[in-house]
């Protein structure tokens, strides 16, 4: 199991988790004071689930956050860290965003007679609080990534040598694994807002949204698969799957603006697009990337990548050797 070895990782850290447990503290404190006094009566109504869809997108997007932040240390992937700090500014956007959606979602419920009309005043400076504590942590995490970044450096160094070309292709597929991940994470955002606010259970458009989790999951697994096995045929057909998620988020921006189902996705629909937006600009890099990586396939890459797997498990064992002064003696006297 990694655990951090150095001070800038463990500040990494600490801020990511500090930040995750205070925002998610708040936004629960507000969920709670909205929940007892909206009226039940009211509770299916769509202006209702704008504070539960932002509850639930924060609550994934947070958890996700710190599992890619322990994955992103361990595998000393600096490119991964760069992006959760991007990742972080987009939750900092998103909170900013939600502030107006919830106030006018709170005032449709007032003019129904269906909530308190003092439930924004209560509820406003948490709501503010929250996009100000990500913008610290998001101060907090790229100081600290530009320290990690040095740390990490010489590690890359290591494993790739001075090759100026391979070091390219391991960027690359650095950067590609490291979409592949952010890629996850907004399609499930925008999946966790949809079917939040989704009314009609029935539609066919519901179902293929849900069928469409697991779908995305194996594709990305198999993504990661045919890269580092260098496996052109099936990086083709992931490629033509990614144009086929491409048409899928355009057909969804659109579909929010038709006159016939806008009503359907007013009470998020700020937050649909801003995810939907930023997974078609992903898509689009991932796609970029995929073809890069496929042109970089039998150059030597693979060779490198499990020498490094490699190398990491020796680094392991000889760190614990470090640390247990009975395996340091038993290997001098092996020696």
């Amino acid at each position: 199991m990694y655990i951090p070895n150095s001070r800038w990782t463990w500040i990494f850290v600490v801020v990511a988790v500090t930040q995750s447990a205070v925002t998610l503290a708040l936004q629960a404190y507000v969920f709670a004071i909205f929940q007892i006094q909206l009226n039940p009566t009211a509770v299916g109504a769509t202006s209702s689930k704008t504070i539960p869809t932002f509850l639930s997108l924060y609550l994934f997007g947070f958890v996700y956050e710190l599992i890619l932040v322990y994955d992103a240390l361990r595998l000393k992937n600096t490119i991964q860290i760069i992006g959760l700090c991007i990742c972080n500014l987009g939750l900092l956007i998103y909170g900013a965003i939600q502030i107006s959606q919830t106030q006018d979602a709170v005032q449709s419920l007032v003019d129904n007679k269906a909530i308190n009309k003092d439930i924004w005043q209560q509820t406003r400076p948490f709501l503010t609080a929250i996009p100000c504590i990500v913008a610290l942590g998001s101060v907090l995490m790229m100081l600290a990534a530009w320290k990690i970044y040095d740390e990490f450096s010489w590690t890359i160094y290591k494993h790739i040598s001075a090759d100026l070309r391979m070091k390219r292709r391991y960027l690359t597929y650095q950067i590609y694994i490291a979409l592949l991940k952010f890629d996850f994470f907004f399609f499930l955002g925008f999946t966790v807002q949809f079917v939040v606010i989704v009314t009609e259970r029935t539609d066919i458009e519901f179902s293929l949204t849900l069928a469409a989790i697991p779908v995305t999951i194996v594709i990305l697994l198999f993504a990661v698969f045919f890269c580092r096995r260098e496996n052109t045929f099936g990086m083709a057909i992931i490629i033509f799957l990614y144009f086929g998620g491409l048409a899928y988020f355009l057909f969804k921006l659109v579909r929010m603006y038709q006159p016939a189902k806008y009503r359907e996705y007013l009470p998020a629909r700020r937050g649909l697009t801003f995810f939907a937006v930023i997974t078609l600009i992903l898509i689009v890099m991932t796609i970029v990337n995929a073809f890069i990586c496929t042109s970089n396939f039998h150059k030597g890459l693979k060779r490198h990548l499990s020498d490094r797997r490699s190398s990491d498990e020796a680094e392991k064992t000889t760190e614990l050797a470090t640390k247990d002064p009975s395996q340091n003696s038993a290997r001098m006297m092996i020696d």
